[in-house]
């Protein structure tokens, strides 16, 4: 399998793989390599079990070149003009969108995404490298003259040296594209361990990268599972660790990388509610009700799993009722399907086993997709849109993070009382209120305890100049993903402190008795 080939032909020898298993390569020091590990993992397609490929469990010699290989290569690249790295970026940046489709598809078909959300994961990562390119700006420091009578000041911004990323399946393009281009802008080189469960498109990822002119040893992509995470976050050379994934992954990686002495940011799970007030949009709130609960299957750490009706809300839920019904998943080139299958059969068991449970504990089933099939794909980790009402706050179906297209449904009788419940959460990633009121908007706004607030707005991700701002349980760290909040996680900051006497100045630097004039 050579990863050196067109884009065009890695997604035939990936996605076309024949009775002999394509095994991926890992790209350590500026190349990809077969692993002579003897342990490999299948990667299967979610829509139908077939095998598109097999990733390797890098061994601790493969893991340890590369993270040798990225500090040689963050000793010359520390020392390259901020201007030439932003260029990489810009060339960068115009590959992945002449690219982007066919991205897409080979994520479409690793996730099981349909075709709409997987493009989507795509450009989301694009539009981070757009705002890398800007680095000549984000890293500028700042300076003071005159802080004492003849002493200036000024900072620096200067990279810490090699940092770690650690991605989930969720999305295998997105969220490596919020890590290493912020990274490597600011000066550092990068170790990515992508999801062993979509390997594929973070692997093209790293190759376009190549292709952009980036040093080749840069970046380093190894695979594998817990033994090659630790081993990032136990090494003496890795500086910073970027995670994305569950809560108890979360801690885990947070912990060991601060027991080691290292910086962390790792965002971890969610439960977003979404909550609807009397005067709001009712065709606005159930479209988006809809699109934010079921969209990419639910797996998606902003997914809206909790609605939340201020005052009478069985109009409200009837019509959601009906218009999830009206909505089916599908393999990722059905355009008919809202969304995919689970990643695969435990993720599948795990939503189904907290259906089962919520029925049981007294919630109202009102829609069930446990028992749902797609035409002609048999064997794929189907879930249809669920959704439940009476669901109370001590139930598991409440208090656990589904990850699958469910929505429960909760009726308060106040917003103070809506604002108590959601503040309750041991989680903060994302909330949204629906209303006409400014006054109800801002009363949310003000008083909610969580880092990213939606008004009239679903999931309320921001664009890359300003930063992911998960709360409480959702995120343990200082500084969070992308934006001005990137800069200063993967940077170091220096003050200098100057003073000049005069009797150090040049006879005739001054205008003194020796000075000559050349009007000439």
């Amino acid at each position: 399998y050579d990863l050196t080939l067109s884009i065009r032909g890695q997604r035939q020898r990936c996605i076309r793989a024949s009775s002999m298993t394509t095994r991926l390569p890992q790209l350590i020091n500026g190349e990809f390599q077969q692993s002579q590990t003897d342990t490999w993992i299948p990667v299967t397609n979610p829509a139908t079990q077939e095998v598109l490929c097999e990733v390797p469990a890098a061994t601790a010699e493969e893991m340890e070149s590369a993270i040798q290989s990225a500090r040689q290569a963050f000793l010359e690249w520390r020392e390259t003009p901020v201007s030439e790295r932003a260029r990489v970026m810009l060339r960068y940046q115009h590959l992945l969108k002449e690219h982007h489709d066919e991205i897409a598809e080979v994520l479409a078909k690793e996730t099981g995404k349909v075709f709409a959300d997987a493009k989507g994961d795509v450009w989301r990562g694009i539009e981070v490298v757009e705002h890398a390119a800007n680095i000549p700006s984000l890293v500028m420091g700042e300076t003071v003259a005159n802080v004492a009578r003849g002493i200036d000041s000024h900072s620096w911004t200067q990279p810490l040296g090699v940092c770690a990323g650690i991605t989930p399946f969720n999305f295998p393009a997105m969220i490596p594209l919020w890590m290493f281009p912020m990274a490597i802008a600011c000066g550092n080189s990068f170790v990515l361990k992508p999801s062993e469960q979509d390997p594929m498109t973070p692997n093209i990822l790293a190759e376009l990268f190549l292709r952009a002119g980036a040093p080749k040893n840069l970046l380093q992509v190894v695979h594998g599972g817990k033994e090659q995470v630790d081993t990032l976050l136990t090494h003496p050379e890795i500086k910073a660790v970027s995670f994305v994934g569950s809560v108890p992954v979360g801690q885990h990686v947070y912990r060991t990388a601060t027991d080691h002495l290292k910086r962390a940011q790792c965002f971890a799970g969610a439960k977003n509610h979404m909550v609807v007030m009397p005067d709001a949009r009712k065709d606005q709130v159930i479209s988006n009700l809809v699109g934010a609960s079921c969209g990419a299957a639910g797996q998606r750490c902003m997914a809206i799993s909790v609605a939340v009706f201020v005052g009478e809300s069985q109009q409200w839920i009837d019509e959601l009722k009906d218009e999830l019904a009206k909505i089916h998943p599908g393999a990722w080139d059905d355009e008919s399907a809202a969304y995919g299958p689970q990643i695969s059969p435990k993720a599948r068991d795990r939503v189904l086993t907290l259906i089962k449970q919520g029925k049981e504990e007294g919630a109202t089933c009102l829609l069930d997709g446990s028992d749902c099939s797609v035409d002609g794909l048999p064997d794929g980790n189907w879930v249809g849109p669920t959704l439940f009402s009476d669901v109370k706050a001590d139930m598991a179906l409440y208090k656990e993070e589904i990850f699958g297209p469910v929505l429960c449904c909760m009726t308060v009788d106040t917003l103070e009382e809506a604002i108590e419940l959601v503040n309750h959460s041991p989680y903060g990633n994302g909330t949204s209120i629906f209303t006409a009121s400014g006054a109800a908007a801002r009363k949310y706004q003000h008083e909610i305890e969580v880092g990213q607030v939606g008004i009239n707005v679903p999931i309320p991700v921001p664009l890359p100049f300003f930063s992911f701002t998960g709360w409480k349980g959702s995120f343990y760290g200082d500084q969070h993903a992308y934006g001005k909040q990137a800069v200063r996680f993967y940077t170091e900051t220096k003050t200098v402190t100057s003073r000049w006497f005069d009797d150090d100045i040049p006879d005739g630097a001054h205008g003194g008795p020796n000075m000559t004039i050349n009007l000439k």
